[in-house]
């Protein structure tokens, strides 16, 4: 399947513009069908698929979830203890950012897991460093890489392990569109 990079990122405004500072609020609102100005996992859920109307995403789950926390977690909330389990306005710009890229990375480790499982093993970690070293750049020793990226020793590589990595290794797809301020 061929994602639509750029329709993906012109639905997630992330510059750092008062027009897209306004859309971010719009879309805030749209998240938020209770009014009461915190986002739950369940709400941001249901928005991919309602609101930015982008099914790629809302079925990248592991994306969604990894999103969320890493927005979440992005400051202390002004509410308490309460709003520290919610994603609230000022954490939506770092939410719609870590969506993108949590997305991107999930695309590239579904490549790399040949079989769907949701796991990658050393032989398909093996059988596709060609194409990884596209995104990441040459990858030596390919068995003690992925021996550094199973870091609870499981024999297989999980989602929030190759995020890791991927994070350090400034995973890249080839055929992504980076279009999107990050700043």
């Amino acid at each position: 399947m061929s994602i639509d990079w750029t329709a993906i990122n012109a639905k997630l405004p992330t510059e750092r513009t008062s027009q897209a500072k306004q859309k971010r609020k719009d879309l805030f609102m749209q998240f938020d069908p209770n009014g009461n100005g915190i986002l739950s996992l369940a709400e941001v859920d249901k928005a991919i698929r309602d609101v930015l109307r982008i099914d790629e995403v809302f079925d990248s789950k592991p994306a969604i979830m990894r999103a969320f926390q890493a927005a979440k977690a992005r400051g202390v909330s002004k509410r308490g203890d309460l709003g520290d389990d919610y994603i609230e306005f000022l954490e939506f710009r770092f939410f719609l950012l870590s969506l993108r890229q949590y997305f991107e990375y999930w695309e590239a480790f579904c490549r790399t897991d040949a079989d769907g499982d949701r796991r990658i093993s050393l032989e398909e970690f093996k059988g596709a460093q060609s194409m990884m070293e596209v995104w990441v750049g040459p990858i030596g020793d390919i068995e003690g890489e992925f021996n550094k990226i199973d870091t609870n020793g499981g024999g297989m590589i999980l989602f929030d392990e190759f995020c890791k990595w991927a994070i350090a290794k400034s995973l890249d797809l080839e055929d992504d569109d980076d279009n999107i301020v990050v700043e």
